[in-house]
């Protein structure tokens, strides 16, 4: 699903990717299922969300789905966060995946800040 024109989009896909792969991995080895589970719902509404916004009908429209995709994000972050702290989760596997979401996060925070200025 990439898309010459729109790196933010596969940005999301990419990081949602590696989530769920990270997702299956810690339900097979470590027998973790919840926050794993959490970690796949929000991980890959961050690019759903991108996606519906690109589709959006009205600005506010767009900057509501880029909203929705940016607190997404940031719960991201924060499973991640729980997922290292309580051991389940390398801290390598940790650095890259957190960095991943962090720029997303900063690049849907500017769109927000932009689209909010031209309202």
């Amino acid at each position: 699903m990439k898309l010459p024109n729109n790196p933010l989009q596969n940005k999301s896909y990419d990081l949602a990717l590696l989530i769920v792969k990270l997702g299956r991995k810690l339900v097979r080895d470590k027998k973790e299922y919840i926050l794993s589970k959490q970690l796949i719902r929000s991980g890959t509404s961050v690019g759903a969300n991108i996606v519906e916004a690109n589709g959006a009908i009205s600005k506010a429209d767009f900057s509501a789905k880029m909203s929705i995709a940016y607190k997404e994000c940031l719960e991201t972050k924060y499973w991640l966060h729980l997922l290292k702290d309580s051991g389940d989760l390398e801290i390598e596997d940790f650095n890259d995946l957190f960095a991943q979401a962090d720029e997303i996060g900063r690049i849907l925070f500017s769109i927000l800040k932009t689209t909010r200025i031209n309202k």
